[in-house]
């Protein structure tokens, strides 16, 4: 038990947690109505690891300690190439998509919500993400975090097939459109 303790203890210094939302739930129940709380936490290390947790409970507090475990337990590694995303990417859960591009430097995160606090725990720096569909925030959330699971490595892809990419940034296709036709 004191061993668990102590790793926990490590763990809460290596990561950033984030609230994402906090939302009243209420339960029918024979004697009334039974109040509680979902909290949705974003939780990363800004170095390529992000995990999303929810946590219900009675009191506030409790729900973020819960979320905040759960989304230690559901960290994913997230490739990227320097601060930015190796390719164009299109998370999808439910009725939520989320398409995240990469920008070059100096463009900072262009996204809304629970996509920004993803996006910003996940240690990416420069990007450009829109969210289509669902507004509700845990499915932008699940739906972002997906997208970031099926990145590909950039140097396994060159060695995959057997030449060199470059990675391609928001913009740049209408850049050269414009160059060509002056």
């Amino acid at each position: 038990m004191r061993e668990k303790q102590l790793n926990l203890e490590e763990t809460a210094k290596e990561f950033n947690e984030k609230v994402i939302q906090i939302r009243r739930v209420t339960k029918v129940v024979k004697g009334g109505k039974k109040m509680g709380f979902r909290v949705v936490v974003v939780v990363g290390d800004e170095n390529g690891r992000v995990g999303m947790g929810i946590g219900k409970s009675n009191e506030i507090s409790i729900a973020i300690r819960k979320a905040v475990e759960a989304g230690k337990k559901q960290l994913i590694s997230v490739k990227m190439v320097g601060k930015t995303l190796p390719h164009p990417v299109v998370g999808k859960f439910s009725s939520c998509q989320v398409i995240m591009r990469p920008a070059p430097r100096g463009t900072g995160v262009i996204a809304g919500g629970a996509v920004r606090i993803i996006l910003e725990l996940a240690g990416i720096r420069d990007v450009v993400a829109k969210s289509i569909g669902s507004p509700n925030a845990i499915n932008v959330a699940r739906a972002t975090i997906q997208g970031l699971s099926i990145l590909k490595d950039i140097e396994g892809e060159m060695k995959r097939r057997g030449k060199p990419l470059k990675i391609r940034f928001v913009g740049e296709e209408a850049a050269v459109a414009q160059g060509a036709s002056e």
